[in-house]
């Protein structure tokens, strides 16, 4: 013969599987610490990979711009600007910066510059905002 067996309001409720609101909301308070650790640690890291995306980027149009003086004798004018390049094929593309914005060439009395503005893409700036120039890469 079978018992039949009656449980309690809470001896039901320690019984079924699953967890409380106050469980989850502690798991979730770990996961956002733990998240907020790893954005501290990797933001600035992104950062400056940026950083060093641009400089290769500067890189890679000054010697599309030797390229291009070895075919015409003479680097296109500021006004010109990249685009000469694309035109000559010495670049496929104009690449934008890491920041998506564009690079800005400049034909100082036959010595091309090329700049990245940083991250807030104005002219000056300090830190991530610092500008990047091919000047500074020789």
């Amino acid at each position: 013969m079978k018992k039949h067996t009656t449980y309690s309001r809470s001896s039901r409720r320690r019984l079924q599987k699953g967890m409380t609101l106050i469980e989850v909301i502690v798991v979730i308070t770990i996961i956002a610490i733990l998240t907020a650790l790893v954005a501290v640690a990797v933001i600035p890291q992104l950062e400056d990979s940026k950083r060093e995306a641009a400089k290769i980027e500067i890189s890679s149009i000054m010697n599309a711009l030797k390229i291009y003086y070895a075919k015409k004798g003479n680097y296109p004018d500021t006004a010109a600007g990249l685009q000469a390049l694309v035109a000559a094929r010495a670049l496929e593309k104009i690449p934008m910066d890491p920041w998506n914005n564009p690079y800005v060439y400049i034909n100082e009395g036959g010595n091309p510059v090329i700049i990245s503005y940083g991250k807030d893409g104005a002219p000056g700036g300090q830190g991530d905002n610092a500008d990047i120039s091919s000047k500074e890469l020789k």
